[in-house]
């Protein structure tokens, strides 16, 4: 009779662990993926770095500091190691871009470049989806974090070492009102 007893307490167990646990999994992988797919955007937008440097060298020779800028902060991103690393570094490459493009309005035979508009353009597309691929990161994030957070699935979570994931959040300079000067 103790080992029925025994028995049906493993099978309930089982029964409740295995699917809280497949779910964590589940979601862990989900938040992996959407990273993943916010760096394949951030990717494309360090190949278009490159180029858009080189076309506004050609008119902006003596604003060295602001393209030196752009290259390092993209060259942090690239040998950041962890997603917060990967953040960081991600808030300063946009800082230094809109530097690079404030400017360009410096210079009108540049904005009025075939080559520089099709980057601004690629690069404005890229911006959107990389903004699209931080949203949905942060879904599953939230998604993620309460199943690790919540009853029963926060027991097997500490049980098989889950644990919350940061959400992608903006630097603290990027939460300052803009101040537009005419």
């Amino acid at each position: 009779m103790p080992w029925i007893i025994i028995g049906i307490v493993v099978l309930v167990l089982i029964v409740l662990i295995v699917p809280a646990y497949n779910s964590l999994v589940q979601l862990r992988n989900r938040v992996r993926d959407q990273w993943a797919q916010i760096d394949v955007q951030l990717k494309r937008r360090f190949d278009l770095i490159p180029n858009l440097v080189e076309t506004v060298k050609g008119y902006a020779k003596h604003e060295s500091e602001t393209l030196e800028n752009v290259v390092k902060a993209r060259n942090s991103y690239v040998s950041a190691t962890t997603p917060a690393d990967q953040m960081k570094a991600d808030g300063e490459l946009e800082k230094a871009i809109s530097k690079l493009f404030a400017l360009a309005e410096s210079y009108p035979d540049l904005k009025a470049n075939e080559n520089f508009i099709s980057l601004q353009a690629d690069l404005k597309d890229t911006e959107d989806k990389i903004a699209a691929a931080r949203q949905f990161y942060n879904d599953v994030v939230l998604q993620y974090n309460n199943k690790v957070q919540t009853i029963p699935s926060n027991i097997v979570a500490a049980l098989f070492g889950f644990k919350t994931e940061p959400f992608f959040e903006a630097a603290a300079e990027e939460r300052e009102n803009v101040k537009v000067q005419f």
